[in-house]
């Protein structure tokens, strides 16, 4: 029965070459020895013989306990999930007669989206006869590329998609602040 690739490493009976090359749990290299032998020292030592390099000529086994390997490996997959940062797509629409506040507020949600690690697409909807003015659109987005410059950048200049116009901004690579220099205090004067 042919094996995937994502499978599992066979383990004691499912290794069915007649000769393996055997490493004990020690990481010492015995050598090439019959599988039913490898097979027997393993179960002496109540430990599993499993194949680690079926590919090799003849196949590379080694003996240990599997089901602490299989919990070691399912626990690095999990702290390498973890430590993954997902990276979401916000988006912020505003118009081209946007109020000085409401543009405030929107670029704070903007920097905050920014400094959490996503990226950001910023849309301005024209509706009606402010199709016109595409310019003032424009104004804008070119408004918040300026403003977010420290804290991300924008890929590509605005771009029209039916009535909207939309930039992408992307976080700058995060290094982490360094700390202040601690100052020395000055030593107390002594008088006599």
């Amino acid at each position: 029965m042919p094996r995937n690739e994502e499978d599992a490493p066979r383990v004691n009976e499912e290794i069915t070459v007649p000769q393996v090359l055997l490493v004990d749990e020690n990481g010492v290299k015995v050598g090439p020895t019959a599988t039913e032998e490898a097979i027997r020292m393993a179960a002496e030592r109540m430990l599993d013989l499993v194949e680690v390099a079926p590919l090799a000529k003849p196949p590379v086994c080694r003996i240990m306990d599997y089901g602490k390997y299989r919990y070691q490996l399912q626990k690095k997959e999990k702290d390498a999930r973890k430590k993954q940062k997902v990276q979401a797509l916000k988006e912020i629409k505003m118009r081209p007669k946007i109020d000085e506040h409401d543009f405030d507020f929107k670029m704070k949600a903007i920097r905050n989206f920014l400094e959490g690690g996503h990226r950001v697409k910023v849309s301005v909807f024209f509706r009606g006869r402010e199709m016109v003015f595409l310019n003032r659109g424009e104004e804008v987005l070119r408004r918040v590329i300026a403003e977010c410059a420290d804290a991300g950048k924008c890929e590509g200049s605005p771009q029209m998609e039916g009535r909207y116009m939309r930039i992408l901004v992307t976080p700058q690579a995060q290094s982490k602040p360094r700390p202040a220099p601690v100052k020395a205090a000055p030593e107390p004067s002594v008088k006599d």
